[in-house]
């Protein structure tokens, strides 16, 4: 019976995940969902923007998402990751993506909700705390 209720707040796993042209999927029109490459009002978060070389960010972007609470890497290719983040109390399963941008200097991060219409802030403050992370282990410019 637990499961049951489990699986059903992971929701399916939506297919325009992913990078399409280089990019991360723009948000739907509901407010649970964060992009830095969806330029459109409220949905817009900055890109993580690193120093150094890319590829000690990028990894250190991957073990600061590995590190996070309730979260899983389900795909890990060169230059994108996408993780699932469960929440605590129902196990409500939110898709967080990064795409490195070397060229940019910047990693691009996409996190939604799966389920329902609202978030409460949720998937902006798991962007801004990985974020802080990265500014904590000095790998992005002004942290």
């Amino acid at each position: 019976m637990i499961a049951m209720v489990l699986l059903s707040c992971a929701g399916t796993r939506p297919a325009h995940l992913g990078l399409n042209d280089g990019r991360l999927a723009p948000c739907p029109s509901s407010p649970n969902c964060v992009c830095s490459d969806d330029p459109a009002g409220d949905h817009f978060v900055e890109p993580l923007a690193f120093k150094g070389e890319a590829e000690a960010a990028w990894q250190a972007a991957k073990q600061a998402v590995e590190a996070m609470p309730r979260t899983e890497v389900v795909e890990s290719e060169p230059g994108y990751l996408h993780a699932e983040c469960r929440s605590a109390l129902l196990g409500f399963v939110d898709d967080l993506e990064l795409r490195l941008h070397a060229a940019e200097g910047t990693i691009g991060v996409r996190s939604a909700s799966r389920l329902g219409w609202s978030d409460m802030g949720v998937n902006r403050r798991r962007v801004e705390a990985l974020r802080e992370e990265l500014a904590a282990r000095g790998v992005l410019r002004g942290g």
